[in-house]
């Protein structure tokens, strides 16, 4: 039997990603004193630094090998979209809104054309998030890069008494996503493997997607601030989820002592599938890689959910906290404990 595809095999081990981080940060142990002091707390997508009565909130990430496909289809005024989502989507998993946000380029050789339409995707992101692009850095690195890295940093605030952390997640809570846009800026890497080993170029188009593959990868990231933030003004809210990286697992972030159970997901858009297909790729393998077209998670009083849900059309309940431990998507019996 032919080995199915994974993130590791394409060449993104999760688990040695989180090593990596480990051993990074056991490093940095000095800590300041007075205003401006950071909030030692866990499992948070965005750090936290008290300043009086707001926490200011930092949070940074790049778009990856999205990149790749947008050089390859010489498109690339959407992937500074990417980039601003890619912060600001963990950047209101505390509640924070988006205030500030800094870009940085590395390029191998200066090109106006690509940078202005850079410029183009990251004014959009910077509108829809409501924030202003304030600085940013392009690094002419010939000798180390081969093509575009595009990463960003946000800063954002939330006062003391409006930050949710996850820790008030409780037994009986419903958890509704959000819908995504698609495959947003996580898991490219495999998506890009299957493709080209089944021998399927990025301007092809295959049965089941409406587009060219290129175009369906480069669907800009979902920017969910306006929505997210609206909802936590008018709802009680005890838990924010970004389905980044590591997927489902994300819910692992949650409130120890309790099992987040998926079990009515959203039905994955036709690119999942296809992808799925293609790379004879398991079930626990595409959610803890992908979005699944559950790119938000908000998890809520059960009354509150249901609210959320029927005044949303991108909205739905799709699984409930229990007691326990770990993330089962209960369909097909797949339990996530570690993150």
């Amino acid at each position: 039997m032919k080995e199915g595809w994974t993130y590791a095999r394409a060449g993104v081990n999760i688990d040695q990603k989180s090593s990596a981080i480990e051993s990074l940060v056991k490093e940095l142990r000095y800590q300041r004193t007075g205003m401006g002091q950071m909030v030692r707390r866990k499992g948070l997508f965005a750090s936290l630094i008290d300043f009086g009565e707001n926490y200011l909130t930092l949070a940074t990430d790049g778009v990856g090998t999205k990149l790749l496909v947008a050089e390859e289809m010489g498109i690339w005024d959407t992937v500074g979209i990417d980039c601003v989502a890619m912060n600001v989507n963990d950047t209101i998993c505390v509640n924070s809104e988006p205030m500030s946000f800094v870009d940085y380029i590395a390029i191998d050789r200066p090109d106006e054309s690509v940078t202005e339409k850079i410029g183009v995707g990251l004014e959009k992101g910077a509108e829809l998030s409501n924030m202003e692009i304030v600085g940013g850095e392009i690094a002419v690195l010939p000798e180390m890069v081969n093509g575009v890295d595009l990463s960003g940093t946000c800063l954002g605030f939330v006062r003391k008494d409006r930050m949710i952390s996850g820790e008030t997640c409780r037994e009986g809570d419903a958890i509704v996503a959000l819908e995504s846009s698609g495959i947003h800026s996580n898991g490219l890497t495999l998506a890009r493997k299957v493709f080209e080993s089944a021998g399927i170029g990025l301007r092809e188009t295959v049965p089941g997607l409406s587009k060219a593959v290129g175009l369906e990868l480069l669907t800009p990231t979902e920017i969910y601030v306006k929505q997210v933030l609206g909802i936590t003004s008018e709802h009680e809210v005890h838990g924010l989820v970004d389905i980044t990286g590591g997927g489902l697992r994300n819910l692992l972030r949650m409130k120890g002592g309790l099992q987040y159970v998926i079990d009515d997901p959203l039905r994955p858009a036709p690119v999942f599938g296809k992808i799925q297909e293609l790379g004879g790729i398991s079930d626990r393998e595409m959610y803890q890689t992908l979005n699944m077209s559950m790119g938000f998670m908000i998890v809520a009083p059960e009354e509150e959910a249901e609210t959320i849900a029927s005044e949303h059309g991108n909205a739905r309940i799709v699984g409930r906290v229990r007691r326990g431990s770990g993330v089962l998507l209960e369909p097909e019996n797949i339990l996530y404990e570690v993150y």
